[in-house]
């Protein structure tokens, strides 16, 4: 295994990037990022405050910055759910290892999602949860090098199927 290796969760918010992450990381004995906490922390806002002051795209121009702007060996990285909107920030994510697709159905996102118009998801204010869904899920199969999925399952398994998978195509 490279230690300086990474692995990179995409998916919806609710898909259990940040909650898996700190258990993969834990297990692998990576640090553990989550992009939304660094774009947090540069802007001093809330996702939701930035798209406030000013608009969606602007909190996706933010989010590929802040990627491009880290270095991220030997970490899990969480990402934002609006990550794969940057083409320059994906590809620096897949230098640094594989990219997982944690994927979850639209209803089994919706009942994990009960603040989705405070949440800040980057998003235009006219798309449903399920524009976003159709939307994300044709960029989070893109950008994939693995795909899990996460109906139905607990923590422990997805990290198991994730943890073969990455076993299966010569990753760790």
């Amino acid at each position: 295994m490279n230690q300086l290796q990474s692995i990179t969760l995409i998916g919806m918010p609710g898909a259990g990037k940040s909650t898996i992450g700190v258990l993969l990381a834990k297990e692998l004995a990576k640090d553990f990022v989550d992009t939304d906490v660094l774009i947090q922390v540069r802007e001093q806002k809330t996702l939701q405050a930035i798209m406030d002051a000013t608009d969606y795209l602007n909190l996706r121009r933010i989010e590929e910055e802040v990627i491009l702007a880290t270095d991220l060996r030997n970490h899990v990285i969480a990402t934002g759910g609006s990550a794969v909107y940057g083409d320059a920030g994906m590809q620096h994510l897949k230098a640094y290892g594989p990219v997982v697709f944690l994927s979850a159905s639209l209803a089994e996102l919706q009942r994990r999602i009960h603040n989705y118009a405070s949440r800040g998801i980057a998003r235009s204010p006219d798309q449903s949860f399920d524009d976003v869904f159709a939307e994300r899920n044709r960029l989070y199969r893109h950008y994939a090098d693995i795909t899990v999925e996460c109906d139905g399952k607990n923590q422990a398994v997805v990290i198991e199927e994730l943890l073969s998978q990455l076993a299966g195509v010569g990753q760790f």
